[in-house]
């Protein structure tokens, strides 16, 4: 019984994100993390709560042109070719489907529409996936970051909670 962190991520903000919420899953329950090139497109039977996360590209998840943008503002070099989009089209239809919560980084001008995390909720449930809770944001100071201040702690106790709940429901609802 596992917690499957997906990740994806352009500056390393949403990676530290990702690494956040691990630590806090970890106090309750194994979990694992992914950069999404290394996603598996089959689930393992194991996992008891997905955990997908990505940057806000141009109001949503990311495409191939947003990651290439995303290099030339900065990021490192990466295969642009697969993101959180792409994974989630690649899903195999008979796989597992565990409950899943998503998140993304966003800058902190709440006034830019859009979520990368309410596109990928909206995708998954598509696929059959039901939510474990709400979606989260987490804030850059620009597109290339940094975090906001106390975003990495925030992430750390919203994992905590996420694992609380996932340890609670394992308990009245053993395999």
């Amino acid at each position: 019984m596992t917690a499957l962190i997906l990740v994806e991520s352009s500056f390393g903000n949403t990676r530290a994100i990702a690494e956040a919420i691990r630590d806090g899953l970890a106090a309750h329950t194994d979990t694992e993390l992914f950069d999404i090139a290394q996603a598996p497109a089959d689930l393992p039977e194991t996992v008891d709560l997905l955990v997908v996360g990505g940057p806000t590209h141009a109001f949503g998840m990311s495409r191939p042109e947003t990651r290439e943008d995303a290099i030339r503002q900065g990021a490192p070099a990466a295969d642009t070719r697969v993101g959180l989009r792409e994974w989630i089209a690649a899903l195999l239809p008979d796989g597992p489907r565990p409950p899943v919560v998503t998140f993304d980084t966003r800058t902190r001008h709440r006034w830019i529409p859009g979520s990368a995390a309410s596109q990928a909720a909206a995708a998954l449930a598509q696929h059959g996936f039901s939510s474990a809770a709400p979606r989260q944001s987490f804030r850059v100071d620009d597109v290339p970051g940094p975090l906001v201040p106390g975003e990495v702690e925030r992430a750390r106790t919203w994992g905590e909670q996420l694992g609380s709940r996932l340890a609670v429901h394992r308990k009245l609802h053993p395999h």
